[in-house]
């Protein structure tokens, strides 16, 4: 009787430790400028212009020491459309990046409501994704696509 009880608590811990675990991160390897290009190729109808490597820090919000890479393009304010790829140094700083993204995002629908409303639909469904140490950001005019294409890079 005593074995059967210890044997079971034993796998009741092993399970109640394995039920905290968490999220677990995905390992994948992605060309930021590669996945940048092609949705912007895909999924936007404006003409965005790559946004210089140097003011991407203050656009969105990160720190330039946690950042491997990134890469943006935006358009010229006529439409919402924009595309980003941030590759971390630690995967685990993935998550503040998408809160720092959802920031940018938020910023951009309300100064958009304020003279082009008809773009707030698009930041509405704005993707703010990661995986491994890479997140993504796409406001698009086909968010389906744009989905598909994340999801064939592992996202």
């Amino acid at each position: 009787m005593k074995k059967g009880t210890m044997i079971f608590c034993a796998a009741a811990m092993a399970l109640t430790l394995t039920a905290c675990g968490g999220k677990k991160e995905k390992e994948i390897s992605v060309e930021p400028a590669k996945l940048a290009k092609e949705l912007l190729e895909t999924v936007t109808s404006d003409q965005l212009t790559e946004t210089a490597s140097d003011m991407l820090p203050s656009i969105y919000f990160y720190e330039p020491d946690d950042v491997a890479s990134a890469i943006a393009y935006a358009s010229s304010g006529a439409t919402a459309c924009e595309v980003a790829v941030i590759e971390s140094k630690d995967a685990g700083n993935t998550e503040a990046v998408e809160k720092l993204l959802q920031t940018r995002v938020d910023n951009q629908s309300a100064l958009y409501a304020s003279y082009n409303e008809a773009e707030v639909s698009k930041l509405n469904d704005a993707i703010i994704e990661s995986a491994g140490a890479y997140t993504v950001l796409c406001v698009c005019d086909d968010k389906d696509k744009a989905e598909e294409i994340l999801e064939g890079y592992g996202f």
